[in-house]
């Protein structure tokens, strides 16, 4: 890897005196999809806001195409944060606005594109993701949760992002509904060649959308690797986590 297209080094966050993160160091290829696995409050949502400069950690260094975001400006940020796109957990669609505006929000906000233009656009985006026109004139209290979670990977990539973050995608669907999203996930960042990470206690979701597999677990990365070594990766913690077993090292830390 020449230059990575994130780098952290060292990165530490706590609030208070819980620490979330505890010195994670990490290398994300350029196209590569990351997948970050870990228990409930392991850090991993902390991570992404991290990197996007929504929370400072008290120590060490992100970068983003060899830019540093801890500690940057506020023009900095708004630099990295144009490169990055996100599916958010639930969708997080703006109620108040259609479907077509939802889609084309940054394309609007950040890029200053005209309505007629943004309506376009997102018209052709709810395409790629298998919603017709009809549905870009609808309101999100219209959708169903799989059409909701559809909408939002349609404005992650409406604006051709280099990075995509996808917070639990699955969460919330059926098992069929949940593999029509890891399959789009899959053809829009192929399409785009954007650089992915994904947070999900889904591993099925994992196994379909991930180049690696990264386990996070007391704020430190426990294990990093190809998703095809996940089930040899000799770790008795990342082997409880990926199999679902009540009994493990990580019950007995969670009794003490």
């Amino acid at each position: 890897m020449s230059q990575p297209k994130i780098r952290l080094r060292d990165v530490h966050k706590r609030f208070g005196e819980k620490v979330v993160l505890d010195g994670v160091d990490l290398d994300i290829a350029p196209g590569e999809s990351l997948v970050v696995i870990g228990g409930s409050g392991s850090g991993k949502s902390v991570l992404i806001k991290c990197i996007q400069g929504i929370l400072r950690p008290e120590s060490g260094s992100i970068s983003v195409d060899g830019d540093e975001v801890v500690g940057a400006s506020a023009r900095t940020l708004e630099a990295v944060n144009a490169k990055i796109g996100m599916l958010f957990q639930g969708a997080a669609l703006f109620d108040s606005l259609p479907v077509w505006e939802n889609v084309a929000f940054g394309a609007i906000q950040s890029q200053g594109m005209n309505r007629a233009a943004a309506y376009d656009l997102a018209v052709a985006t709810l395409a790629k993701v298998g919603l017709t026109e009809d549905v870009a004139k609808l309101w999100p209290a219209e959708l169903s949760g799989g059409m909701q979670k559809r909408v939002g990977l349609a404005r992650a990539v409406a604006t051709a992002p280099e990075i995509i973050f996808f917070d639990e995608p699955t969460t919330g669907l059926d098992p069929i509904m949940a593999d029509v999203i890891n399959d789009l996930i899959v053809s829009c960042v192929k399409e785009l060649g954007a650089t992915a990470i994904t947070i999900t206690h889904d591993m099925a979701s994992a196994r379909k959308i991930a180049d690696r597999v990264a386990m996070l677990y007391k704020g430190r990365l426990i294990w990093v690797g190809p998703i095809a070594d996940i089930d040899k990766s000799g770790n008795d913690f990342v082997d409880q986590f990926i199999h679902g077993r009540a009994d493990g090292p990580i019950t007995m830390d969670l009794r003490k």
